[in-house]
C-alpha cells in the first residue's frame, strides 16, 4: 500500500502536468498571430481613364480578351522605355496574335503626361500599345488598384523639376480583368511572348 507521502508527491505530478498542459494551450495575447491566407493577390480592379484619342475609357472596354498592363511616364529615363521596347519586340514576335491582347501603358505622371503627349510617346514603340492618362485622382485610384508603388522626387536642382520613383512590372489580366502573373520589365522579351501567346 502506498504511503501518504507517495500519494501526495503523486498527486503534485499530476497538478503540474496539468498546470503545464492548460498553460501551453491557451494563446498567449501578447505574442504575434500569424493568420494562413489564400487566394490570389487583390490586383486590378476598375479604372477610369482618358486615351491618346481623348476617349473615356473604362476596364469594360477591354473586357473580353487578356490585358497586359504597364505604369510608367513619358519623361523617364531608362526603366520606362526599357520595359516599352521589351514590350514592343515581345508582340512583334506574336505578329497578328498580338490583336488579341490589350495593352495599356498607363501614366504616373498627369500633370505632364497628356493625350497628346502619351500619343506621340507611344508611337515610338507598337501601335497596339495604348496610352491612358486621366486627371490626378483618376491615375491615384488606378495606381490604388495595381498596388503601384510610385512616389515624386523632387530635383534638388530645380525645383520645378522632378522625377517619379516607380515598381516596374507588367501586370497580366484575363478576359474577365482578374490578375493572372506578373513580369518585371526586364524580362527576357521573349519569355515575355511566350507567357502573352499561352494566355490567348
Amino acid at each position: 500500500m502506498p504511503s501518504k507521502l507517495t500519494v501526495a508527491l503523486a498527486l503534485g505530478l499530476l497538478a503540474g502536468i496539468a498546470t503545464a498542459y492548460i498553460a501551453l494551450s491557451v494563446p498567449d495575447p501578447s505574442a504575434p498571430q500569424i493568420t494562413a491566407t489564400a487566394g490570389k493577390p487583390a490586383i486590378g480592379g476598375p479604372f477610369s481613364l482618358i486615351n491618346t484619342a481623348g476617349q473615356r475609357r473604362t476596364e469594360k472596354d477591354f473586357a473580353g480578351k487578356p490585358m497586359l498592363v504597364f505604369f510608367g511616364f513619358t519623361n523617364c529615363p531608362d526603366v520606362c522605355p526599357s520595359g516599352l521596347q521589351t514590350l514592343t519586340v515581345a508582340l512583334n514576335e506574336l505578329g497578328d496574335k498580338a490583336n488579341q491582347i490589350s495593352t495599356l501603358f498607363i501614366t504616373l505622371d498627369p500633370d505632364r503626361d497628356t493625350a497628346d503627349t502619351l500619343s506621340q510617346y507611344v508611337k515610338s514603340f507598337h501601335p497596339n500599345i495604348q496610352g491612358l492618362t486621366g486627371t490626378p485622382d483618376e491615375i491615384q485610384s488606378a495606381i490604388k488598384a495595381y498596388r503601384v508603388y510610385a512616389v515624386k522626387v523632387p530635383d534638388e536642382k530645380d525645383p520645378k523639376r522632378y522625377n517619379i520613383d516607380h515598381s516596374s512590372f507588367f501586370y497580366l489580366m484575363n478576359a474577365n480583368g482578374e490578375y493572372t502573373k506578373h513580369f518585371p520589365h526586364s524580362t527576357d522579351a521573349h519569355v515575355l511572348a511566350k507567357a502573352l501567346a499561352a494566355a490567348l
